[in-house]
């Protein structure tokens, strides 16, 4: 009987290391559902509250206002910056810049980077009124 050939193995879970462009393609696709999914829903809650009057208002700023509401909402401006980033992103690189390897690394940071910079500036901007 033949030997079996020994074949490498693949890389495990716990050494490998997802690059940057992968993590920031698969956010973009994450934070655009969360927006369709999670954020058209509560937009259109919002605007049905308003035309409904003030006790259905009342109700939604009650819970918008409570930590679940404010959780998601924090969440969605979240998704909203890293989607809005990775976008900006996309469309640098379709006019061709951005390809090296370096500064597509570095692009791909940057959009996480500037997501959270944003969403706490907004937040922060939200609570001093």
């Amino acid at each position: 009987m033949p030997e079996k050939k020994q074949r490498p193995l693949s890389p495990h879970a716990s050494i490998y290391r997802p690059p940057a462009a992968m993590m920031t393609s698969i956010m973009h696709r994450i934070s655009a559902c969360a927006m369709s999914f999670i954020g058209a829903p509560m937009l259109v809650w919002w605007l049905w509250s308003l035309a409904e009057g003030p006790r259905t208002y009342e109700q939604f700023t009650g819970f918008a206002s409570s930590w679940l509401g404010t959780f998601i909402l924090f969440g969605l401006s979240w998704c909203f910056f890293q989607h809005l980033a990775s976008g900006i992103r996309h469309l640098i690189m379709d006019i061709g810049a951005g390809f090296e390897l370096k500064t597509a690394q570095r692009g791909a940071l940057a959009t996480f980077a500037i997501s959270a910079v944003l969403t706490v500036a907004f937040w922060t901007v939200l609570t001093l009124k």
